[in-house]
Order: structure tokens, then C-alpha cells, then sequence
């Protein structure tokens, strides 16, 4: 893995959280991005070299839905940016990782994206990331 890529925060409200960021990180939002297919929305944050997250779930399926339906609003994932996606979760799933996907699938901001389940990694849920290129 190289970098963190960003940390994930899941919110109820992505409207309210954008300004409550903006003023924290006293950076202004620089995307907001709708993922259909997971059925979020997400606001972005350039902290240095990483980025903040901000994920909305719209849909009483989304995993963001759910988390914050049992957990509250709060820190979701941490995200790390891999060179070879594919390389990185055959290198995980034989080091006795469970992946959550089997195969790497279209994200936000451009990138493949993997999970990585709490269950084995320490609790925390970790997503890898490629750049679409």
C-alpha cells in the first residue's frame, strides 16, 4: 500500500456537513459526487495529502444507511491507495484477509475500489484504491 488516500465519515446529513468541515478544515469542499450504485452521496476534502469523505447514504439499502442507523455519524473507513488493486487483494485474501468484494468495482473520485472487513483487520473497515486511469 502507499499512501492513506482519505478517511471515510459517514453523516445523516451531508448538507449540514459540508459547511461544519469546511469550517473545521478551514478548506472548502472541492467535489460532491453521487455513487448510484451504492447509493450515496459523498463531499470531498483535500487535508494535505490526504482527503476527507463525507458519505450521505439515499437509499434504505446503503451501507452508509445502515451504518449510521446503528452506529450514528462517524468515522466509517479508512482508505489506502494501492498500485495494482488486483495485486493487493490476491496479496491480502493469501495473507487470510476477508475481502468484501471479489472484484474491485467503480467508486467515487475516480477510483477502483475494494473493502477489506473489520473482522479481519483489527476492527477497522479498510478500502484499497486505484485511480481509474
Amino acid at each position: 500500500m502507499k499512501n492513506l488516500e482519505h478517511i471515510g465519515i459517514a453523516t445523516d446529513n451531508l448538507e449540514a456537513a459540508i459547511p461544519l468541515y469546511e469550517k473545521l478544515l478551514n478548506t472548502p469542499c472541492y467535489k460532491q459526487e453521487e455513487v448510484a450504485s451504492e447509493g450515496v452521496r459523498t463531499a470531498f476534502f483535500q487535508t494535505g495529502e490526504a482527503k476527507i469523505e463525507l458519505l450521505e447514504g439515499f437509499t434504505e439499502g446503503s451501507a452508509i444507511t445502515k451504518f449510521v442507523a446503528k452506529k450514528g455519524n462517524g468515522l466509517h473507513h479508512i482508505a489506502f491507495e494501492v498500485e495494482d488493486i488486483y495485486q493487493e487483494m490476491e496479496r491480502l485474501r493469501q495473507d487470510g484477509f476477508q475481502l468484501l468484494n471479489e472484484k474491485p468495482k467503480a467508486g467515487a473520485d475516480n477510483k477502483l475500489v475494494c473493502f477489506v472487513h473489520p473482522k479481519s483487520a483489527g476492527g477497522v473497515l479498510v478500502e484499497l484504491c486505484q485511480e481509474i486511469k
